[in-house]
């Protein structure tokens, strides 16, 4: 699933359209269904940001646009009139450049549901304090791997950035919230940060944790482990010799 540094490339990559008054279509018949298209063509692009996994797009008129990606969805930009590839669920066509958004499961005219969401881990600066409240409010049995990925206390965090968070707090995706002193969470929240912030960036590190089951750990060369966690059975990455 794209994690919250996806979302903001992509919000930046939608910066050439702002400003833009946009033709807007529905090429997948799915896309259609949403009556997206309608609503959004003719109107102009006012702004674009990322917020957790979301985006959202403000048109003239007060109308925005949520897109969340969910596991497969994309969005791509490129120069106006390139060859399509497969149907887009949502093209938007300025003068001279194009988004298309692929796969895309929720498009909807409705963005009260980033009310619910945590503070976004890429916000500058990032509200820590805010998040460790959050994660203090929720079970004390409730494992960290799961907790960091609870979109509704903290926002932007998947899979990927969990594992390779806690791998540099040296905190194990297991240990319950509840054994976690508010240093080790911070420690976690504000490698998450840094990682995520790089990334979008363009510097993408080595990964540490993330799909190396049984390769050394590069700290302390211990094999890494990995195994399914929670009711969604998302896999945790881990090294059993330096994660406690």
């Amino acid at each position: 699933m794209p994690e919250g540094d996806s979302l903001h490339r992509a919000a930046r990559r939608l910066q050439v359209l702002v400003g833009e008054r946009l033709e807007v279509s529905s090429p997948h018949p799915r896309g259609r269904l949403t009556g997206v298209a309608e609503r959004l063509d003719g109107r102009r692009l006012e702004s674009v940001e990322a917020v957790g996994k979301n985006l959202l797009l403000r048109f003239e008129g007060g109308v925005v646009l949520r897109s969340h990606l969910r596991m497969k969805g994309r969005w791509w930009v490129h120069p106006r009139g390139r060859e399509q590839v497969g149907r887009p669920w949502l093209v938007l066509r300025g003068a001279e450049h194009e988004a298309v958004q692929l796969n895309g499961p929720v498009l909807e005219l409705e963005s009260s549901a980033v009310r619910g969401l945590g503070p976004d881990v890429l916000a500058e600066p990032p509200e820590i304090d805010a998040m460790i409240v959050n994660l203090r409010a929720a079970p004390p049995e409730l494992p960290l791997g799961e907790a960091l990925q609870r979109q509704r206390l903290v926002a932007g965090i998947g899979n990927m950035w969990m594992a390779e968070a806690l791998w540099e707090a040296r905190a194990s995706p297991w240990r319950r919230l509840g054994d976690a002193d508010d240093e080790d969470l911070r420690r976690a929240l504000e490698a998450a940060h840094r990682l995520m912030t790089a990334s979008v960036a363009g510097q993408r590190g080595r990964r540490r944790v993330y799909r190396r089951v049984g390769r050394p750990c590069p700290r302390c060369g211990e094999s890494i482990r990995s195994r399914g966690q929670g009711d969604a059975n998302r896999i945790a990455y881990w090294c059993p010799g330096c994660q406690r």
